[in-house]
């Protein structure tokens, strides 16, 4: 891969991030609230999964495209991100050769980054899983990479399925990732709160007995033909 043009730079060092108080308030909610509220997209394909149970991280996101098995431009993305990012990364799903591990991660760590994400594979899983900086990953392989082909970092990606500006917010947990444009990130976690205080309410009615059953299922069966007019369950 090569840069798109002698006039235009591989690496884009300045970029718009998201604040760190819209990331502290978005730290609070799961990934799959953020999701259903942004109308249930901006979520990375399933196999990109946190290394280990109870990793979880939200932050700016420094986006980087790499050809696969090579994990030249990550380290480029290493150099120059800030205290709180999230380094993801379009590995294209490749499995063959896993782009970092223990050494990269721990790199990320002291720099004070938020977390690393790659649709690729990463290695070295006992020691991240122990030292506990959240990695999220489309799988493992022990094969290293090799550090020869130009990259690109900080340009709009494609990971997981998913499109990702740089600054974007990133949000990943047990579930998953899910990426929140840069300018929604206020209306969604608007719409995130209200969320959750209906989704407590209508467990606390749950476990009362007082609501086993949501209230809108009659409606949507008779709009499915599942139940005629005027028919109830």
């Amino acid at each position: 891969m090569s840069a798109i043009s002698s006039n235009t730079p591989s690496i884009v060092r300045e970029i718009t991030r998201v604040s760190p108080e819209l990331v502290k308030a978005a730290s609070q909610f799961q990934a799959a609230i953020l999701a259903d509220v942004a109308g249930r997209r901006g979520t990375l394909h399933g196999r990109v999964k946190p290394v280990a149970a109870g990793m979880k991280l939200a932050g700016p996101a420094i986006t980087v495209e790499v050809r696969q098995g090579d994990n030249l431009a990550i380290h480029a993305a290493l150099a120059i991100a800030q205290p709180g990012d999230v380094i993801v990364v379009d590995g294209k799903g490749d499995l063959a050769c896993a782009l970092i591990g223990e050494i990269m991660t721990t790199q990320a760590q002291e720099s004070g980054l938020g977390g690393l994400v790659l649709d690729a594979a990463v290695r070295d899983s006992a020691e991240l899983a122990k030292n506990g900086f959240p990695v999220f990953a489309a799988g493992l392989n022990p094969c290293g990479p090799t550090k020869s082909v130009a990259g690109r970092v900080n340009y709009q990606i494609s990971a997981g399925g998913a499109t990702i500006n740089p600054g974007d917010l990133i949000v990943g947990d047990a579930d998953g990732v899910v990426v929140i444009p840069r300018e929604d990130v206020e209306r969604i976690l608007v719409l995130a709160q209200k969320k959750v205080d209906a989704e407590t309410a209508r467990i606390a009615a749950i476990r009362k007995r007082e609501a086993l059953r949501p209230a809108w299922l009659d409606k949507e069966l008779r709009a499915a033909g599942m139940l005629a007019e005027g028919e109830v369950l």
